[in-house]
């Protein structure tokens, strides 16, 4: 069984930064694509980043690409998302997901594992 576990959420100012963190366990977490998803209130769950099994290649959503990096440490099992320049908008639950493949992808059902969430605020 996979778990996965968010951390670094907060209350940041708008133009701040934060750090997500999801900590995976069970084997093979190397062997597959990891997301970060997030969901604002009365929305729909969006994609915001992917990378690959190995690192080599991310996928960003419009919204925060140039100011969201999607990193992976797959000997801690640890997926980041390094966010900048943080934004109102970018208020919502966080989710870190597990992927079917080794691709790194923006389709929802392309993702059997996901995280709890955690809360990202961003004030104006």
């Amino acid at each position: 069984q996979v778990q996965l576990v968010e951390s670094g959420g907060g209350l940041v100012q708008s133009g701040g930064s934060l750090r997500l963190s999801c900590a995976a366990s069970g084997r093979s977490f190397s062997s597959y694509a990891m997301g970060w998803f997030r969901q604002a209130p009365g929305k729909e769950r969006d994609f915001v980043a992917a990378i690959s099994w190995s690192g080599g290649s991310t996928y960003y959503a419009d919204s925060v690409k140039g100011r969201f990096t999607i990193s992976r440490d797959n000997a801690k099992n640890t997926v980041y998302l390094q966010m900048d320049t943080l934004k109102p908008e970018d208020t919502a639950v966080y989710y870190c997901a597990r992927a079917r493949s080794r691709v790194a992808t923006a389709g929802l059902a392309a993702y059997d594992y996901w995280g709890q969430g955690t809360q990202v605020t961003v004030s104006s």
